[in-house]
């Protein structure tokens, strides 16, 4: 019981985080590590949540009319062949290797939250990318599918600095670009997860119902006050998180 409800409730602080802006995972793979589940179980079982979150918003933004489908396929695809790849990269990696990788990536997005580097890019939307920016922007995501498929903690913020680069879109658009194209990877990731049997169907289920509430509180208050306070409390735990996965508690 204890455990469903910290899955309950980590599961909501992440849907609250990646609406208003990402690192949701950086929350939850860890905390499904913590509470027994190997690392390519934890991984995968993560991603049943981020698929169900990710369909929500994706209706969302359609709805109010923030969709460019055009681009969004045209970016999914490279997206789609790359997280294949991670995944099955991440399958293959050991328990202690894995959680390394992690704790890297956690201080790295740590970085990226208090930095917020998009913030330098977001200009006049190009939104009909020239042939090369295009041909830049179906490799970058392919790289940006390959590290969703492998770990996908974080890659909200990776994806927002990457089109904020490439388009100088706006949030909002970028925002709706970046669901569209991590719910269609995802599912090609998560395919790959459940046909290798690393996935816990139960507790992904449970995180799904946190994942959405979160969501759901998340968008229907104003956040931007609470921004600030959130992001410093998701710092203070990822830096925890990161700690104890590279095992500084050990040292003392």
């Amino acid at each position: 019981m204890v455990n469903i409800i910290l899955i309950l409730i980590t599961g909501m602080c992440a849907g609250f985080m990646n609406t208003i802006g990402g690192g949701g995972s950086l929350l939850t793979i860890p905390m499904l590590i913590f509470l027994g589940l190997p690392s390519a179980v934890a991984n995968g079982t993560n991603r049943i949540a981020l698929m169900v979150q990710n369909i929500v918003a994706v209706t969302n933004f359609k709805n109010k009319g923030f969709f460019n489908p055009k681009l969004s396929f045209i970016l999914a695809i490279p997206a789609v062949l790359g997280s294949i790849l991670g995944a099955r990269f991440a399958i293959s990696l050991s328990e202690e290797v894995f959680q390394k990788i992690l704790a890297i990536v956690m201080i790295v997005v740590m970085i990226l939250i208090v930095t917020r580097p998009e913030k330098k890019f977001l200009k006049k939307a190009q939104e009909n990318l020239s042939k090369s920016r295009l041909i830049v922007a179906v490799f970058a995501f392919f790289l940006v599918g390959f590290y969703g498929g492998f770990i996908q903690a974080g890659v909200g913020f990776i994806i927002i600095v990457t089109l904020a680069l490439i388009t100088g879109m706006n949030l909002v658009k970028i925002n709706s670009l970046k669901v569209f194209i991590v719910g269609i990877y995802m599912f090609s990731s998560l395919m790959v997860f459940i046909l290798s049997g690393n996935i816990d169907v139960s507790k992904g289920l449970i995180l799904s119902v946190g994942n959405g509430l979160g969501a759901y509180i998340g968008s229907n208050f104003a956040v931007a006050k609470g921004d600030k306070w959130i992001r410093r409390i998701l710092l203070l735990i990822i830096l925890v998180m990161a700690g104890k996965l590279l095992g500084v508690h050990k040292l003392f």
